[in-house]
């Protein structure tokens, strides 16, 4: 983006009503272009929120983060530059570069970079805090010539790898990837000296745009896929299967294949951290079964879900995937080697994202694996990610089992001991709450979605209630699949969220969650935040059912309403008080 660009970007409005985003930039130089790209950045990344975006004062770096401690939660930006650690580490202020006094340096920076963690830990548990390391070159302050690394930089430098390394270990910490800043950003291009004497801003244009898209993209930080299809020939392997046969395929660097192996190896180990893997091939179902069970790939045949092999459309098979997974298009990405059947799922599911597997060549091979780690890549794997394949299967299981010609649905609801568990601690919030906020479509009150700050604005307001729910059966544990919160209001409650996985539905684990809100407030109605969206079917047909209307806007319903209502709720309910 050009500066002339950003400045138009930033003319765009949001909608009358928008949320409000707020950002706190902590840096210890004059914000100048940077602080103009990176709003231009966040409109683009928020185009539906107002935004806020303050700055602290010059040279003080340690005291913009001090100064935050109380305050209510916003987005915290941190930019750390060499002279916020020792200012004659800068080019502003003349302190001495002689040998006698880099010891010395050394010193003081250990101690202002001990400062400046100990104060991002602090705010870090009532902020989302974006944080970056020194990005600009140390000055010739080193003895050594510029080719040769110095004890000193290497000391320098390993102060910050070990600050960047704790903070990051945190869980409301992002740090920007330095490796993804010197791809788009030379290191050499980046400190603007006229720049940083005449006006106290270092950066040049180029270095300044590049940083603050990165920095903005983290604070968008978008909701990663949930399931991955792949074709097998050309793809997962290298060969066609029908033609080579079992023996023929290769994924090694011994068969010039090692793209195939790592791919593997990729998908793999997304399966691990809980991404659905399916297979959609044209092929022959029994040749393929035997190259699992003799070749043994990297990526195990167990973990996939599920695999259909046919001679159909690839459309058709991957219709029969995402009903299976019970997840819309857009949560999905496609990767198939041949662009006319990835042209032919996309006319047939638009939202799914299609990526090429590329034939023979390398350099293009490895950028789908960090095309496809950028898309499913997330803060951190939680319980119900790691089980989050086999109850997605057995959720399978218990839906045939609902089958008329099998049983009932009301013998099978009694037959399979459901447990739901219910949390209304908030304190600290448990990060799966924000996750099903965020993610969940079908099953949503009204769509809306919250930052991580804005979310624990939402919760520190002593009057707003949450309660998560987690299910298990005979089937297996689900997890934390539900989520309400809101506040209630003297002889009512008001709902401001609702939502639920899809994993969850047709248990009736929503008729026990509101059932269980009317005893446990002892109220005689139930108000609802409802808005109507494209894809919230599930709940408009649950409140149809309760109601026998389709309502566009909020609600309300009475408990008696409910107790008329509600079909028999075979669940076990306990309440988690916590410790």
């Amino acid at each position: 983006m050009k500066l002339i660009e950003a400045l138009e970007t930033l003319k765009r409005r949001p909608p009358a009503q928008s949320p409000l985003l707020e950002v706190q930039l902590a840096c210890g130089f004059t914000p100048l272009h940077f602080l103009t790209f990176l709003k231009a950045h966040l409109r683009r990344q928020f185009p539906e929120h107002a935004l806020a975006i303050g700055t602290g004062l010059f040279g003080d770096l340690l005291g913009d983060v001090r100064r935050l401690r109380g305050k209510p939660p916003c987005v915290v930006v941190v930019v750390m530059e060499w002279q916020d650690l020792d200012p004659r580490l800068g080019l502003r202020q003349l302190g001495g570069w002689g040998p006698r006094q880099l010891s010395n340096i050394i010193r003081d920076v250990r101690e202002q970079a001990g400062r400046i963690t100990d104060s991002i830990e602090t705010i870090s548990e009532s902020h989302t805090v974006t944080l970056a390391a020194p990005t600009l070159p140390l000055p010739p302050i080193a003895l050594t010539p510029s080719w040769q690394s110095s004890s000193f930089e290497n000391d320098i430098r390993d102060v910050v790898a070990s600050v960047v390394a704790k903070l990051s270990r945190l869980p409301r910490v992002r740090v920007v990837s330095s490796q993804r800043l010197d791809q788009i950003s030379v290191p050499g291009a980046r400190l603007d000296v006229k720049s940083e004497l005449d006006f106290g801003f270092p950066y040049s244009l180029l270095h300044a745009d590049a940083f603050a898209g990165l920095i903005a993209r983290i604070i968008r930080d978008p909701l990663p896929k949930k399931g991955l299809i792949t074709d097998l020939d050309h793809t997962l392997w290298k060969g066609i299967l029908g033609e080579v046969n079992v023996e023929g395929i290769a994924w090694d660097i011994d068969e010039h294949a090692q793209q195939h192996g790592l791919y593997q190896q990729l998908l793999a180990s997304l399966a691990e951290a809980g991404i659905l893997i399916a297979v959609a091939s044209k092929n022959d179902p029994t040749l393929v079964e035997e190259a699992f069970r003799r070749r043994s790939p990297i990526l195990h045949r167990k973990q996939i879900f599920p695999l259909e092999i046919s001679w159909g459309a690839k459309s058709e098979s991957i219709s029969r995937i995402l009903r299976a997974w019970n997840l819309g298009a857009d949560s999905v990405v496609f990767v198939d080697d041949s662009p006319l059947e990835l042209a032919e799922v996309k006319a047939a599911h638009p939202e799914i994202e299609c990526l090429l597997f590329p034939q023979d060549d390398e350099r293009a091979a490895y950028q789908l694996l960090q095309d496809v780690r950028d898309l499913f890549g997330k803060q951190c794997i939680c319980a119900e990610d790691e089980i989050r394949a086999e109850s997605t299967r057995t959720s399978q299981a218990a839906a045939e089992a609902t089958e008329p010609e099998r049983s009932s649905s009301e013998d099978f609801l009694r037959s399979i001991g459901g447990k739901l568990t219910l949390s209304f601690s908030k304190n600290p919030p448990d990060p799966r709450a924000l996750e099903l906020i965020n993610k969940t479509n079908q099953f949503n009150l009204n769509g809306r979605r919250h930052t991580e700050s804005s979310w624990m604005d939402y919760l520190n307001d002593p009057k707003v209630f949450l309660l998560l729910g987690a299910y298990e059966d005979k089937f297996g544990p689900l997890g934390k699949i539900a989520v309400m919160a809101g506040r209630q209001d003297g002889d009512s409650f008001l709902v401001d969220y609702w939502v639920m996985s899809c994993r969850a539905l047709s248990r009736r684990i929503e008729q026990a969650c509101l059932r269980h809100l009317f005893r446990k407030f002892g109220v005689e109605e139930a108000n609802f935040d409802f808005a109507l969206t494209s894809r919230n079917g599930p709940i408009q047909a649950f409140f149809l059912e309760l109601t026998g209307i389709v309502t566009l806007k909020s609600f309300s319903i009475s408990k008696q309403q409910l107790l008329d209502k509600c079909p028999a709720v075979y669940l076990q309910i306990e309440e988690d008080f916590g410790e």
